[in-house]
């Protein structure tokens, strides 16, 4: 007995030869050229025997016959007692023409080789796609019922089955599997499609919210998870079994379960937030007819749509084909598997193994150039406050990088010796001493930035003043409010809007403003530096998408505390936990690099998140910290014994648990 296999170098394909290499037989495999590099390295994966069982025959799966000659026919003729076609196309993103030309047509061409070889069975593997929008439960006995078929995918996928059920010569076997992901065991898949489109979504959220904030998003609808090695197990039980020709077999859960619950069971796998409330589909639904379609067709709401579903990863081809419509019986193939212990496991069992195969192996962003050098090579980056701290060690990161560092802060000295330090190693950059809290000063040193360089691609807008000082202590002092928006709010905006003429014109412009998880969490005593940073914010997001259509995007990192010189008056802070100006620097070239619209800690986040869910809540605990963290002697304009401002156990729990706030 032999075997003839189609598609073998594929997902189902590969784990399908494998089982069938613990049967007798030798295992003919059609192959492409390109793809006999692939066949050898699996044959090597499949073991001790495979060498010399597994006889690849090259053909082409859009030829007659599959490509094979006569006398290749000749030589096999009678010898093949099960024909496994699997060969296909398994991506609704693919152009209508592929779908027809390989999943049709190599259909047609699998059933004349069957009848051709005189094949003892011809298994098809075909997809539950074939049962397009039917509504209700679509038995294994079902096929033409009149359904409507929604994509190309679909409409290849039933007339290849309609092919084989009217014009296969040799008895066979047709299998519908439901949406196949990875091995239960190992998690091995081998491309993002199905559920995997939306581990973006669910690895964007964990990074921005803590697990257990509860989450609200539209109930889909359902779908059907199965493991590829439960589909190849299936496969080569039932082909192996008697009397079971001429039936189709849905490889499906027998469980239903909605699109909502599957994405909940890999946030779990992947310790993100959950959705807690999914708003059914049927209240959409309910609106006029056509409602949402006329929606959809305004050119400014497909714009949105199509760069929220780009930032997730997520074709717009796939967007419509989320839920399945139809339910599956699957009482034929549970019979046939019957004592043989293969059986659909639950998600929730096996979700993790596939959650992390993903990250390690199938994350879109892993196989990104994310390298400093690759965004800033050869460009140049103006950065604010560049004498100490965060803006040196981010220059020094530039430089190194091959970007060319433009250091602007008042001491020249400083900025000078700098300078010096990056060219020693090889770097470039510019000196330019500037009060960024006056605004001529601020006109000036860009016109002859402007003048000195041909561009200016990024700003980094980092040069601040901070001030830490209850309002009580502030009823004398408005001037501490003046002095601390005109650095960090009026000097900012400055800076950008005398840039902006220039990065229109070039269509190209990346702002990255320094701004605080204080603007998050709204920690006392920072009254004058929270609301000048909130300012800064709150322009930013009104003018981004003004200026997105020229080319300038910006980025917002609310920074946590960070240990620089700024914080040094207040003694509390030489105790609590912060970043390095060096984990700054990295975060702004992460901005710099990937150009998200915000870079946030998830205590920040959450702290959003409570402050709109429970703002009088948000109050209670931040007036508790206002008890326990006192204005420092240097708010209060005393000297006072490092000793008497030493953290007590107090204030380093809380600074702990809250770490990285401006307390």
């Amino acid at each position: 007995m032999a075997y003839f296999v189609t598609g073998a170098t594929g997902f189902i394909g590969r784990h399908l030869v494998q089982l069938l290499l613990e049967r007798e037989g030798d295992v003919h495999v059609l192959v492409r050229a390109s793809s006999r590099d692939r066949l050898d390295a699996l044959i090597e994966r499949w073991g001790d025997g495979a060498a010399t069982r597994v006889k690849p025959i090259a053909g082409d799966l859009r030829a007659p016959r599959l490509g094979l000659t006569d006398e290749q026919i000749a030589a096999l003729r009678g010898e093949v007692e099960h024909l496994f076609h699997l060969a296909a196309i398994y991506d609704m993103t693919a152009p209508a023409e592929d779908n027809e030309r390989l999943n049709v047509g190599g259909t047609r061409n699998a059933v004349q080789l069957a009848g051709a070889l005189a094949a003892g069975h011809l298994h098809h593997v075909s997809s539950v796609a074939a049962a397009g929008d039917f509504k209700g439960l679509f038995r294994e006995d079902m096929f033409d019922e009149g359904q409507a078929l929604p994509s190309a995918y679909h409409r290849t996928k039933f007339e290849s089955e309609q092919l084989v059920r009217e014009q296969s010569s040799v008895p066979w076997r047709i299998y519908r599997p439901a949406i196949v992901v990875g091995h239960s065991q190992t998690g091995e898949m081998d491309k993002v499609d199905g559920p995997y489109y939306f581990f973006k979504a669910i690895q964007k959220a964990r990074h921005a919210l803590p697990e257990w904030v509860p989450l609200v998003g539209p109930e889909l609808g359902y779908t059907n998870i199965v493991p590829v090695d439960f589909v190849a197990a299936a496969i080569d039980h039932i082909a192996h079994e008697p009397g079971l020709s001429f039936q189709a077999f849905h490889l499906t859960n027998p469980k239903k379960m909605r699109v909502g619950e599957s994405l909940n069971a890999f946030a779990a796998a992947a310790h993100a937030p959950r959705l807690a409330l999914r708003v059914d589909k049927r209240l959409t639904d309910a609106l006029p007819k056509g409602t949402l379609s006329m929606l959809m067709k305004l050119p400014q709401v497909r714009d949105i749509r199509r760069t929220l579903l780009a930032d997730l990863g997520i074709p717009e081809e796939v967007v419509e084909h989320i839920a399945l419509v139809p339910q599956f019986d699957t009482r034929d193939t549970e019979r046939a598997l019957a004592g043989s212990g293969i059986e659909v496991p639950e998600l929730e069992s096996y979700a993790a193994k596939l959650w992390d195969y993903w990250e390690r192996t199938l994350d879109p962003e892993l196989r990104k150039d994310r390298s400093l050098a690759r965004a800033i090579n050869g460009r140049t980056v103006l950065i604010t406050g560049a004498s100490s701290g965060i803006g040196r060690a981010t220059a020094l990161k530039v430089a190194e990088a091959g970007g060319t560092a433009l250091l602007v802060a008042r001491g020249l000295d400083k900025l000078e010796a700098l300078r010096e330090e990056i060219e020693a190693s090889g770097g470039t950059a510019h000196a330019y001493s500037a009060d960024l809290s006056d605004m001529d000063a601020i006109d000036a040193v860009v016109a002859r930035i402007l003048d000195e360089h041909p561009a200016v691609d990024f700003l980094v807008n980092n040069a601040g003043r901070s001030i830490r000082r209850s309002v009580r202590l502030s009823e004398d002092r408005f001037h501490d409010f003046e002095r601390t928006m005109a650095l960090n709010y009026f000097g900012a905006i400055k800076m950008i809007m005398a840039l902006l003429p220039h990065m229109r014109e070039r269509g190209f412009g990346h702002v990255v403003n320094i701004s605080s998880i204080g603007v998050q969490t709204n920690p006392p005593r920072f009254s004058a530096y929270v609301a000048s940073k909130s300012a800064l914010d709150a322009w930013t997001r009104v003018v981004s998408s003004e200026v997105i259509g020229d080319g300038v995007s910006f980025t917002t990192i609310h920074m946590q505390l960070v240990r620089t010189p700024m914080i040094a008056p207040t003694k509390l802070y030489d105790h609590f936990p912060t970043i390095s100006p060096e984990q700054a620097g990295d975060l702004i070239c992460e901005a710099i690099c990937s150009r998200p619209k915000e870079i946030n800690t998830r205590l920040g986040t959450a702290g959003e998140i409570l402050h709109a869910l429970a703002p009088k809540v948000m109050d209670q605990i931040l007036h508790v910290a206002y008890n326990v963290f006192p204005d420092s002697a240097a708010s209060k304009g005393e000297q006072a014994p490092a000793e008497s401002e030493r953290a007590s156990v107090e204030q380093l729990a809380l600074a702990n648990v809250m770490k990285g706030v401006h307390w």
